[in-house]
């Protein structure tokens, strides 16, 4: 009898600290809404957004395992578990978009990031303020041009019948280029084009941080004698090497999202091209415009997504086991 009181009474006096820590923990996090009231007011849009658009829609992931009908309805139709992904897998399609999808990314990373470091420290030894303020916004603009517009310059410019390549050759008494028909050649387009477009803008990241090197450490470099080249290698570059590191984690994460407005609009549905240029975006935007199949669609889309995860967290335990403190959790 004793024993099993001295058990009630120890089981009791577990429940009560159990209640007193979450009620501590409450009142904690209610202290913290209090306190941080106006921030979370301000974060409420962006928490609204991504709830309705990237929550709500999630249990859509269930077409990717059913055989949709329209008959029937998503909830109808007949439960088919992974076989929309082995029909990719064994069509070869799959293979073909993903390998597309993260080569063309890997290019824009890769090339983006260190073009943008290149201008901003370029741009960083000019003296002349007006003509950086200058430089800075002609290499904005073509950020902000639609892809539509982008779309449209490239077809003017490589047209076979009155392009302004074609014109140029035929002048020179050279045979014109049927670029779209010549699928080899649009890797090196559509990479051009994507750094052209974001070159400019990407820079402003790197800029901002060249500026905000301590002044004092820059002074005391030139005193001791070093000269431009051994100031952007021994300061500049080791103090832009965090912002790389956790632009490339971001970047990598979305390594299978490929930029859909700029593959669509430089390309279309032109199938002569489509083993170079055809990326995970404009197959599932294929599937669902022209075949109508929610199902593959869905299948790719979900595939998209895990990969992406699994891709982000490889490479965070990676730089976390080389430099820890870029690690971004």
């Amino acid at each position: 009898m004793e024993l099993k009181a001295a058990k009630a009474k120890a089981a009791t006096t577990l429940d009560k600290k159990i209640s007193h820590r979450k009620v501590k923990s409450q009142t904690s996090f209610l202290k913290k809404v209090r306190k941080n009231k106006t921030l979370l007011l301000m974060t409420l849009p962006v928490i609204i957004f991504f709830f309705i658009f990237s929550y709500l829609p999630m249990p859509g992931i269930y077409l990717a395992f059913i055989k949709y009908n329209y008959g029937d309805g998503i909830l109808k139709s007949p439960f088919v578990g992974f076989e929309n992904f082995r029909f990719l897998a064994r069509s070869g399609q799959l293979a073909t978009i993903t390998i597309n999808t993260v080569l063309y990314n890997i290019a824009f990373i890769l090339l983006g990031n260190s073009l943008q470091i290149l201008v901003a420290v370029l741009l960083n030894e000019v003296n002349s303020s007006k003509f950086k303020k200058v430089t800075q916004t002609i290499m904005f603009l073509p950020y902000f041009i639609s892809a539509v517009i982008v779309g449209l310059l490239v077809y003017n410019i490589l047209n076979y019948d009155y392009g302004y390549l074609n014109a140029v050759l035929k002048n020179l008494n050279m045979e014109p280029v049927s670029a779209y028909s010549t699928p080899g050649a649009w890797p090196f387009i559509i990479v051009l084009t994507n750094l052209w477009q974001g070159v400019g803008y990407g820079s402003i990241v790197y800029f901002a941080q060249i500026t905000s090197i301590d002044a004092e450490m820059i002074e005391a470099a030139e005193i001791d004698g070093v000269n431009a080249f051994q100031k952007i290698r021994y300061i500049i570059l080791p103090m832009l090497k965090p912002t790389f590191v956790i632009l490339l984690l971001f970047s990598l994460g979305g390594v299978l999202r490929g930029n859909f407005g700029l593959f669509y609009n430089l390309v279309g549905n032109n199938s002569v091209l489509l083993p170079t240029t055809d990326i995970i975006e404009t197959f599932t935007f294929r599937a669902l415009m022209i075949n109508f199949n929610f199902s593959q669609s869905s299948a790719v889309s979900l595939y998209q997504s895990v990969f992406g995860f699994v891709l982000v967290l490889f490479c965070n335990w990676l730089v976390r086991r080389i430099e820890p403190d870029y690690s971004l959790f």
